[in-house]
């Protein structure tokens, strides 16, 4: 599988702020690909470096094997870019916006129409006669996925599109990314966790200018997870008992506590199965609850950024 992205070394600062330090990246063809990172983090300087519209201090970006350039941004007729919050000339109608769209991008007028009239309908928007100044935020993300998308790009490049809708607007647009799996590698920077792991194949978590985990998401919860195992009992006296107990002492290094619950972590969840059911049953605690929870992709991200 080649990489319609790769990117090497990549470094950029602002002032004395360094926001990108020595980034590496690659993006396999056909992935929803999930770059993931705090609001600030550097996503969609990174993203502005890939589309030529910022210069990097030094490293190197290339896109379907051709090296990307500041201001010549031949490269970008590879790329369908939907910014987070994308404008619109909002007297015209989606047709009539996407007929300009494919005439900038140098699409014949036939070609246009019938690519317009697949994407419309490919993002519910087939049949709207209202003008784009009066959709819904949402409707809005909806058509700019359709124009992002009219010249058939290779990689389409979507920067935090699910950030300001609400629930319906979300499921609208991982639907839509969905839909386009297979046919288009796309790159999905977020900081919701809950649309990568609906959607994504692969993620990489940007924290410090750089990767800090990056792979499938079974490959990194396998790799970087920790299992967990949490005991619920009726009164907070009761946890106290439990976490005083000589034997439990060397597993509280990594404990969550809240209430009358207690989480235990770490590599080896049968040996902490073990100890803890040896700790019951000594002390004749009895819990009102204990399951494994399974490691999630919001845990690994809180571990990497705290």
């Amino acid at each position: 599988m080649k990489d319609v992205l790769s990117i090497k070394g990549l470094s950029k600062s602002f002032g004395t702020q360094k926001v990108i330090d020595n980034l590496d990246l690659s993006v396999p063809e056909g992935t929803v690909f999930g770059f993931i990172g705090q609001n600030g983090a550097g996503k969609t300087t990174t993203m502005k470096m890939v589309l030529g519209l910022l210069k990097a201090d030094s490293g190197e970006i290339t896109v379907c094997g051709e090296t990307v350039s500041y201001g010549q941004t031949k490269t970008n007729r590879h790329i369908g870019y939907l910014p987070d919050v994308p404008e619109f000339y909002n007297y015209m109608k989606p047709l009539e916006y996407l007929a300009l769209c494919g005439e900038i991008a140098g699409l014949s007028k036939s070609e246009t129409k019938g690519r317009s009239d697949e994407l419309l309908s490919l993002v519910g928007l087939n049949g709207v006669k209202k003008r784009i100044g009066g959709f819904s935020r949402g409707m809005k993300q909806r058509l700019g996925i359709a124009q992002a998308l009219l010249s058939r790009p290779k990689l389409l490049i979507c920067d935090e599109p699910t950030s300001a809708l609400d629930p319906v607007g979300r499921k609208e647009i991982l639907d839509i990314l969905q839909k386009i799996k297979g046919t288009t590698t796309v790159i999905f920077s977020t900081h919701i966790l809950s649309d990568v792991e609906r959607i994504c194949d692969r993620v990489a978590v940007l924290h410090n200018g750089n990767i800090a985990i990056s792979g499938t998401l079974s490959e990194i919860k396998t790799m970087h997870g920790k299992e967990r195992l949490l005991l619920e009992f009726s009164q907070k006296s009761e946890v106290s008992q439990f976490k005083a107990c000589e034997k439990i002492k060397p597993l509280l290094s990594q404990v969550e506590e809240s209430g009358t619950e207690i989480i235990l972590q770490g590599k080896d969840i049968v040996h902490i199965q073990r100890v803890v059911i040896s700790v019951l049953a000594e002390t004749g605690l009895c819990p009102s609850k204990m399951e494994i929870m399974e490691s999630s992709l919001e845990n690994l991200f809180l571990e990497v950024v705290r």
